[in-house]
């Protein structure tokens, strides 16, 4: 089988440099994303400076998986949407990504998403996550997340995610 130009720079670069990323699934596969588009997704996310390299593990749970580590790690008795582990931010990025399908699904329903690019942007948001980057501590913080989620997803196709939300909100409070 004839590799790619990316494969062998890839295989050329040494393994410090590399950003394994592993895939889980516990469940049904039915509407999830393939390893192929979520590795695409976390990789570009990478957006520490000299951050290329790590130990990524991306696990798409049920419901029951992802209410007991929310409330076992954050002390929050729900399934929420994404949950990170970071483990390591130096030398290398280690962590893990824990997304809840059932959540994911129901929340790009509910609000008018399609599914990918929820995902997409879940797994762009969780591995700034296991880069440092924190919403809930400032709101300064929170707007440097947000912008560097929206550079992202839109150099990946994606739609701003937090554009229907702030035209609700707007709408919303001319009534």
């Amino acid at each position: 089988m004839r590799q790619t130009k990316r494969q062998r720079q890839r295989q050329s670069m040494p393994a410090g440099r590399r950003l394994q990323i592993s895939v889980q699934y516990t469940g049904k596969r039915g509407e999830l994303p393939k390893k192929r588009q979520v590795r695409a997704w976390a990789r570009a996310a990478m957006t520490a400076p000299g951050k290329r390299g790590g130990q990524i593990t991306v696990r798409f749970v049920e419901a029951d998986e992802a209410q007991r580590l929310n409330r076992d790690y954050r002390r929050r008795d729900y399934a929420t949407n994404v949950l990170s582990f970071p483990y390591a931010l130096k030398p290398l990025l280690c962590g893990d990504l824990v997304l809840c399908a059932p959540v994911v699904a129901r929340e790009a329903a509910e609000q008018g998403k399609l599914l990918a690019a929820h995902y997409a942007h879940l797994i762009v948001h969780g591995m700034l996550h296991l880069q440092g980057y924190d919403h809930e501590h400032s709101a300064q913080q929170a707007a440097e997340m947000e912008r560097r989620e929206r550079k992202i997803l839109a150099a990946l196709g994606y739609p701003d995610p937090y554009a229907e939300c702030v035209q609700r909100l707007e709408s919303e409070n001319e009534v």
